[in-house]
């Protein structure tokens, strides 16, 4: 990733959360089973990362969780973004998206029985995001190590670093 020519403000994208920014930022997170989505609307210049780290929301009328709780779950990080995105005049269909983690970092003993947190985190991603008319335009999904992604929201690159 080339360097700006001025200096960009950075966020730390922690797990469970969602940033949108309207202004040239660098987001960046760590993944391991968890799914980092990058959306870009170059002609409004908005980006946004989100880190959610569990396939689907809790829809049970106990599990009432306040929005911030509720962006640890895959589906609700995507739909949460997608409304706000709409708000601001994007249409989903010339929003950027780009797709990462979901890794089996973790040691799963019996692994076929069932499938794993980042196997099911990226199956819900993919579904949602194709249900509220998004197109990833890149992903790198899977595996069995972490990542670290950063995000520029100006020029819409993602760099990708593998844990060894």
């Amino acid at each position: 990733m080339p360097e700006p020519d001025a200096i960009l403000p950075e966020i730390y994208v922690q797990p469970g959360e969602s940033h949108l920014v309207r202004e040239p930022t660098i987001l960046r997170t760590l993944l391991g089973s968890c799914v980092g989505i990058a959306f870009l609307a170059p002609r409004l210049g908005v980006g946004a990362l989100c880190h959610p780290m569990l396939p689907t929301h809790p829809h049970k009328p106990r599990a009432a969780l306040s929005i911030a709780g509720s962006r640890r779950y895959v589906d609700f990080a995507i739909r949460d973004l997608a409304r706000q995105f709409e708000e601001l005049g994007a249409r989903s269909g010339e929003v950027q998206v780009k797709l990462f983690g979901g890794g089996d970092v973790l040691l799963v003993t019996n692994a076929a029985s069932r499938p794993t947190v980042g196997k099911l985190n990226c199956e819900v991603a993919l579904r949602v995001l194709d249900e509220e008319g998004f197109n990833v335009v890149a992903s790198s999904l899977g595996g069995n190590r972490g990542v670290n992604i950063v995000f520029n929201t100006e020029t819409g690159e993602v760099l990708l670093q593998r844990h060894s």
